[in-house]
């Protein structure tokens, strides 16, 4: 007889609970079965073999959700109090999303020029501008749109339209992974909201559904339905493993290779091994007190981004290709995302004061465990904001509507010119006027740096050769070593 304290013996009600919300138990099913001829379930396709020498094995892309303000932050424009309160020079009215074009704004923070170098960085990041020779910005970049949407998509996908597979999916694609115990591709959402689409922004699209993102907490659960809902004796869940394992060997060969039920075993497969990673790589606390405090672990508003960098830190020190944070949630009031229609400074200040530390602590912590070098940091917007204010009159209002026209990204680490500006806005910083950058460009030096020509990434869908600059795109050479 069992002891009173003794797992019980699993029954069918259990077995199915088990089953459903025990995906990395489940997964061992499949996974012990791997190296048996008649067991074995379609692996993943092999990476591809790299077009040349990659300056980065991997990176991190940090997006800004609802528009940083370009003029308040990257792109120092002293024109902007020259012409404070003036309208804007031209005949035609400026075309913007909401229609309502007010006067000239000067930014509300003073902007210093940072370090060796001299780049210009304003006082809404002062904790980033110490690493300012570290920077490569590119202050020319232009959208296709400035709705929020699918200038989010265009950002990730190349593509204003939905469905399309993300960055880090194509690099999930093209590069393969380093560690079997954990995915390629991770993503790590703000805390307060997805960002407008939800889980279509780390979509595989058309890949194979094993290059789709997985999303990670910073706090708390890591990853739900990781382990089993409850214990069961060691022969019991042997024996479960094994009759699932003849189930999905049974289900594959009555319906073929079909890639969503074979990537779906997969991702079983990846879940069970997932459960010996996750833990150690999500645990903090195996880091100084020094570097949680560095990154603001702890501290009311950077815990929640400051934990998100650091676990990125890990994960890539763990063979994590491509690791996504999104800073920003959904659109709509209140305001929990880079959006300042209605206030800039209350607006940017708050979202500014999440994120400052911890990406300043993650540049000089991959620098100081030598990791820089050959890892890629992205810090991107979907677009930016006008140099005039959001105001049905003719007035200096205090908000700042969309702008598609001219905006600035930043990239960081392998391959790339340090401490360098690329590119340029007019005098106001309204709209890009020299070296202007698309997101196909973007993209495209993305890829070059980590080994892969943007042309030759492709995959067949729909009787075309997709990639993810479309038809067009060229690497920005301007900003390489």
């Amino acid at each position: 007889m069992e002891s009173a304290n003794a797992p019980a013996v699993i029954d069918r009600r259990g077995f199915l609970n088990w089953a459903g919300r025990g995906v990395g138990a489940v997964a061992l099913a499949a996974l012990l079965q791997r190296d048996s001829a008649q067991g074995a379930v379609a692996q993943a396709p092999s990476a591809l073999t790299p077009h040349w020498a990659a300056r980065a094995k991997r990176a991190i892309h940090i997006v800004l959700v609802g528009g940083l303000s370009q003029v308040d932050s990257f792109d120092y424009k002293p024109g902007l109090a020259k012409f404070h309160g003036k309208s804007m020079a031209g005949g035609d009215k400026p075309d913007v999303f909401f229609g309502q074009v007010g006067l000239i704004r000067q930014s509300d923070w003073e902007f210093k020029q940072r370090g060796r170098s001299g780049l210009w960085v304003s006082e809404l990041f002062p904790h980033i501008a110490t690493a300012a020779d570290e920077l490569t910005l590119i202050r020319s970049m232009v959208a296709e749109t400035s709705n929020h949407t699918p200038a989010t998509f265009q950002q990730n996908t190349g593509f204003r339209l939905n469905g399309f597979p993300v960055l880090g999916s194509w690099l999930s694609y093209g590069l393969g992974s380093v560690n079997d115990n954990l995915p390629a591709f991770v993503v790590i959402p703000d805390s307060r909201q997805l960002p407008p689409g939800g889980s279509i922004n780390w979509t595989n699209g058309f890949l194979p559904a094993q290059h789709q993102g997985v999303t990670f907490r910073a706090s708390g659960t890591a990853v739900d339905n990781l382990f089993p809902a409850r214990p069961m004796r060691p022969e019991t869940e042997q024996d479960s493993r094994a009759l699932l394992a003849s189930m999905n060997r049974r289900h594959l060969e009555a319906r073929g290779d079909e890639d969503a039920l074979a990537a779906r075993v997969r991702s079983y497969e990846l879940a069970a091994r997932m459960q010996m990673a996750v833990p150690e790589v999500t645990d903090l606390d195996g880091e100084t007190p020094a570097t949680r405090e560095m990154y603001g672990v702890g501290a009311p508003e950077t815990n929640d981004f400051g934990r998100g960098c650091l676990l990125a830190r890990r994960l890539l020190e763990r063979g994590v290709r491509f690791v996504q944070l999104f800073s920003g949630g959904a659109l709509g009031s209140p305001r929990i995302n880079w959006d300042g229609h209605e206030d800039m400074k209350a607006n940017h200040s708050q979202e500014a004061r999440r994120i400052d530390r911890p990406v300043a602590a993650l540049l000089h912590d991959l620098r100081r465990h030598g990791m820089l070098d050959d890892t890629l940091v992205l810090f991107t917007s979907e677009f930016g904001r006008t140099p005039f204010t959001q105001s049905a009159a003719n007035t200096v209002g205090a908000g700042r509507d969309h702008n598609q026209y001219g905006f600035t990204n930043w990239m960081a680490g392998a391959g790339l010119k340090p401490g360098y500006s690329y590119g340029q806005t007019d005098d106001v910083g309204w709209k890009s006027v020299e070296d202007v950058v698309s997101y196909h460009d973007f993209h495209a030096t993305v890829l070059h740096l980590l080994g892969i020509d943007h042309k030759r990434l492709t995959f067949y869908h729909s009787g075309i050769r997709r990639r993810i600059t479309d038809v067009s795109g060229e690497v920005i050479r301007g900003i390489l070593a």
